[in-house]
């Protein structure tokens, strides 16, 4: 790409600016690039000051010129694929739709078709970047056999706030579990860091090194004979967070062979009976809160119709 097909801004810096981080004055004097993309052109050599790159903790000083050539967009190496998506809601900043069990969230090297993401692109055309070609769009993710709700940004803006809410443990997250036993509590809270599991590396487990602080509360919806719906809040988001933790308290999920019993055949389940139901966030543009709830796939009711002819 020739130089002349970069965008070029430059900046003297006053005195009222010197001592401000370079990453945070240009997310302020520049519009419409958010304060991560900006980093990430520091990083790649984007920005100069006085002739020479700096990186993003570079403090002002008085005089100072700073140049920005924002390059051109790179191509998305992921295909939009037309999908029969279940949009929940949609408007210019954040989509949210009901993902079927079985469908994975978000192409990953070797495996660039079929994903939520392929199907978004066609739907949206406009993604936010911020996680890269792999990834347009996706603020937080559901593992390929949960079904439920899943929220993507169609731009930086909206990407940070949404992603920075999800730090705060401010969004909603509640989900619907089948899982086996009976749980004596009404209601509960699982407070146990979770990490790489030590014996299998390809699985998550509750480990006191090398972990990260994880909360789940749970409340009883129904008791069977051998199995318990339960809905569960989610304060964090760690991977496999329910399925590690509810097998931690010794209530694996049903349909779960990485964290519980390895065949649930009596069941017509493809993978773990978990749904996330309801979701809620504060919308970035207009700071309105909103939340959406989506009803049980057709495969849980079907398990819990069959458990209480069982019953």
């Amino acid at each position: 790409m020739n130089e002349h097909q970069f965008e070029r801004y430059d900046w003297i810096v006053e005195t009222e600016d010197a001592g401000e981080r370079i990453d945070k004055f240009l997310a302020a004097v520049q519009e419409g690039y958010s304060r991560s993309q900006l980093q990430i052109w520091l990083k790649e050599g984007h920005v100069t000051v006085n002739g020479k790159e700096v990186k993003g903790n570079y403090r002002l000083q008085d005089g100072d010129e700073i140049v920005l050539t924002v390059p051109p967009p790179k191509d998305l190496d992921i295909a939009a694929e037309p999908m029969d998506l279940a949009v929940v809601y949609e408007d210019s900043d954040v989509i949210v739709v009901n993902k079927p069990r079985g469908l994975v969230v978000h192409p990953a090297p070797g495996h660039y078709s079929g994903t939520l993401v392929n199907g978004l692109l066609a739907h949206c055309n406009d993604l936010s970047g911020i996680n890269g070609v792999l990834r347009p769009g996706i603020v937080h993710r559901i593992d390929k056999d949960t079904s439920g709700l899943i929220m993507a940004a169609k731009n930086d803006r909206a990407h940070e706030s949404l992603a920075a809410q999800l730090k705060a443990h401010t969004v909603t997250r509640r989900y619907i579990a089948l899982v086996h036993g009976v749980i004596g509590h009404d209601k509960g809270t699982i407070d146990a860091p979770i990490g790489r599991d030590p014996k299998n590396r390809q699985q998550m487990a509750v480990v006191f090194e090398n972990s990260k602080p994880a909360v789940s509360h749970f409340a009883v919806l129904e008791r069977f004979k051998d199995f318990t719906l339960v809905e569960l809040k989610l304060e964090t988001g760690r991977t496999h967070q329910i399925r590690v933790h509810m097998k931690y308290i010794n209530h694996p999920l049903l349909g779960d062979p990485k964290y519980g019993p390895k065949s649930d055949s009596d069941f017509p389940i493809e993978g773990q009976a978990l749904h996330a139901r309801d979701l809620g966030f504060v919308h970035p543009t207009t700071g309105e809160y909103m939340e959406f709830t989506s009803p049980l796939p057709d495969d849980m009711e079907s398990i819990i119709r069959l458990l209480h002819l069982r019953d």
